[in-house]
């Protein structure tokens, strides 16, 4: 069968949120099939195996979850309105992750974490290229006097941590003010960092 790139994103995107919400092993073909209203062989037809529309998946649920926020930090100079930024897009955009099963990183790296390199490598990459955009608007900041001398790989993986478990404990006890007023206490730090 010939692979279609217009069937392909079909799939992926009625896909995505059952492979957030139910995880790489609690979703199966028939789970698939049901979504996209082909055949095993249809969708066997376009992807390689599980695996690849799993990878796929979590692409575009990381995409889904990322993309209005990457393309304000582009619009954003200052390192402070940057990092500030982050935390805005956790406020103002939890509730369609919540729809959407939760953080695609975090339901991933727990899924994948001892059972499918794959979609281990996809998510330890993403997480990289995370705290590596933090880390960037860190060190900038530091170096135009925007921010205080902080340790910046330190800062960003604190961040990521604060915020991925307060995305885990909102969504998991539905109090989605933990979330809030996590994101509250990293908009103090960030002030705290740019007074001198």
């Amino acid at each position: 069968m010939v692979r279609s790139e217009k069937t392909r994103q079909t799939i992926i995107e009625k896909t995505a949120a059952i492979f957030n919400k139910k995880g790489y092993t609690g979703t199966y073909m028939s789970d698939l099939t049901a979504a996209t209203g082909l055949t095993k062989g249809s969708i066997y037809g376009n992807f390689k195996d599980k695996n690849e529309v799993a990878l796929e998946a979590f692409r575009y649920n990381y995409q889904f979850q990322t993309r209005q926020l990457m393309g304000k930090l582009d619009q954003l100079d200052l390192a402070s309105d940057k990092l500030l930024a982050f935390l805005d897009h956790y406020r103002k955009a939890y509730r369609p992750i919540f729809e959407n099963g939760g953080c695609a990183i975090l339901n991933t790296a727990v899924d994948a974490d001892d059972g499918n390199e794959w979609l281990k490598k996809e998510v330890i990459q993403k997480i990289q290229d995370w705290s590596a955009r933090l880390i960037s608007i860190v060190t900038k900041g530091i170096s135009r006097g925007e921010l205080m001398d902080i340790d910046p790989e330190e800062y960003a993986y604190r961040t990521i941590a604060l915020i991925e478990g307060s995305i885990l404990l909102a969504k998991t006890l539905n109090k989605p003010d933990i979330l809030m007023k996590n994101m509250d206490h990293l908009s103090a730090e960030i002030k705290e960092m740019t007074q001198k």
